[in-house]
C-alpha cells in the first residue's frame, strides 16, 4: 500500500476514534470531547513518536467566539513574560513528513488572537524539507499534521515576533530527522525544537552530534507515558529536557495560576548517558530524564494550548486543545529564543533556579513517592528544576 493511501486510512480510521465528529455539530456550542487521544501511534524500530495529545472540540464555533483552550495571553501571563517578543530571532522546530496547511493554518492561529502575521511574504516564516529547501515536500501525514501545528501555534503563543522555521524530515526515523536538525541549526535559530522521541537505543551515538550544537539551545520533549526507558533525543547530555506540567487558573493566588506534576509525565534513569555536571539527584547514576530532567511547562492536554489544524484531526472549524510534552518543548524553544540568552545546555538553567517557578504537588504515579516520579521542595524528577517564571532562567 503506498504512502498516499495509507495517509488517507490514517486519516478515515483517527476520525473515527472516541466519536471525535458530533453527530449534529451545527446543533451545539463549542464543548471538549471527553477523550484525550495520542496525536501519533506508537512507532517501531529507530522511528520517532511524536508527544501530541489531544481533545477534540465538537460543536459550532461563533467567528468571533473565543476558541476552547489556553490562549497566547493565558502562557503570557501564567509565566510571566514581557518584553519585545522575540523580535530579529528565529525558533525552529523539527517534525517528520508534511503539512500542507501549515502557512495557512497558522495564519488562522495569529489572526484569531490578534497576533502580527507571520508569513512566507514577510519573511518571518519559513518551510522547509529536510535539505533546507523550500520544495519537494515530504508525503503528508494526518497525523504528524497536528504536531506541527501545535508547534507552531505554541511558538507563536511565547515568542509572538519571532520568526519561524519549520524543517519537515521526510520520514519519523533517526536519520531524516538527524537531518532535519542540521538544516534547523543552519537557519540560525537561536532554538530549535523537537517534539518528538524514541526509546533510547544501542548505536543512538550515530546521531549525537546532529544535537551537539554550540550556540544553539536543543530543546527535546521528554515523552509523556510515565516512568520507564529515556527517550531520545531528550536524553541527550546537551539537550534541554522539557517535560510538563497541569497549568490551573486561580484566582485567588498571586500568580493567578496553580501548577503541578502532570500525571501522564514520562520520568526515568538512562542506560546510557552519563550524567552532566550540573545534575546533583543521587537515585540515578545516570542522566535523569523525565516530565523533567530540566525545566518544565504546561503539557497536560486537560489544560492544553487551544490549536487550529484543518489537516489533521482538527474537528469541525478546525480547533483542538492539544497537550502533551510536544506543547511544552516548543513553549520552552520559544521562551529561551525571547530571552536573548545563549544556553548550549541545562547547566545555565540550574544556575538560575531561583528564577523558576517550583511546583511541589502532583506524580506520575510509578514510583510511589520518590521524587524520581512525585513533586517535591527544589528538583525532582516529574518538574526538573521548575517551571518560567519570566526569563531569568532561559
Amino acid at each position: 500500500m503506498n504512502r498516499s493511501v495509507l495517509t488517507a486510512v490514517a486519516a478515515a480510521s483517527l476520525v473515527g476514534l472516541g466519536g471525535l465528529v458530533a453527530a449534529n455539530p451545527a446543533s451545539a456550542a463549542p464543548t471538549l470531547g471527553p477523550l484525550t487521544k495520542a496525536g501519533c501511534a506508537v512507532a517501531s524500530g529507530h522511528d520517532a513518536r511524536c508527544f501530541a495529545q489531544y481533545r477534540a472540540v465538537h460543536g459550532t464555533r461563533a467567528a468571533t467566539a473565543t476558541p476552547l483552550g489556553l490562549a497566547p495571553a493565558d502562557i503570557a501571563s501564567a509565566y510571566a513574560l514581557s518584553g519585545d517578543g522575540g523580535a530579529g530571532h528565529t525558533v525552529a522546530i523539527v517534525d517528520a513528513y508534511d503539512d500542507p496547511n501549515a502557512e495557512s493554518d497558522l495564519a488562522t492561529y495569529r489572526a484569531t488572537y490578534g497576533l502580527p502575521p507571520c508569513t512566507t511574504a514577510n519573511g518571518c516564516f519559513h518551510k522547509v524539507n529536510q535539505d533546507g529547501a523550500p520544495g519537494p515536500y515530504p508525503d503528508p501525514d494526518p497525523q504528524w499534521s497536528v504536531e506541527i501545528s501545535l508547534d507552531l501555534d505554541a511558538v507563536s503563543a511565547a515568542c509572538p515576533q519571532c520568526s519561524i522555521a519549520l524543517v519537515e524530515g521526510n520520514g519519523a526515523d533517526a536519520a531524516s530527522l538527524a537531518a532535519a536538525e542540521d538544516t534547523a541549526v543552519a537557519f540560525g535559530a537561536t532554538a530549535v525544537s523537537n517534539s518528538y522521541g524514541l526509546t533510547e537505543f544501542t548505536g543512538m551515538d550515530v546521531y549525537t552530534a546532529h544535537y551537539v550544537r554550540p550556540g544553539t539551545s536543543i530543546v527535546a520533549s521528554s515523552g509523556d507515558y510515565g516512568f520507564g526507558p529515556a527517550s531520545f533525543p531528550a536524553v541527550l547530555g546537551n539537550v534541554i529536557s522539557v517535560g510538563g506540567t497541569t497549568l490551573t487558573r486561580a484566582s485567588t493566588t498571586t500568580r493567578g495560576w496553580t501548577e503541578q506534576a502532570w500525571a501522564g509525565a514520562s520520568s526515568a534513569c538512562s542506560a546510557y548517558i552519563a550524567k552532566p555536571a550540573w545534575q546533583k539527584d543521587k537515585h540515578c547514576s545516570m542522566r535523569t530524564v523525565s516530565d523533567v530532567s530540566d525545566v518544565s511547562a504546561v503539557a497536560d492536554p486537560k489544560t492544553g494550548l487551544a490549536v487550529y489544524d484543518t489537516f489533521g484531526l482538527g474537528d469541525n472549524n478546525g480547533w483542538l486543545v492539544v497537550g502533551g510534552t510536544s506543547l511544552s518543548s516548543p513553549l520552552i524553544a520559544a521562551m529561551i529564543t525571547r530571552s536573548g540568552h545563549e544556553i548550549d545546555d541545562a547547566g545555565y538553567i540550574y544556575a538560575h533556579a531561583s528564577a523558576l517557578y517550583d511546583p511541589v504537588v502532583g506524580s506520575n504515579g510509578y514510583c510511589g513517592n520518590d521524587y524520581l516520579c512525585t513533586a517535591k521542595l527544589g528538583y525532582d524528577a516529574p518538574t526538573g528544576a521548575g517551571t518560567p517564571h519570566g526569563l531569568g532562567a532561559l
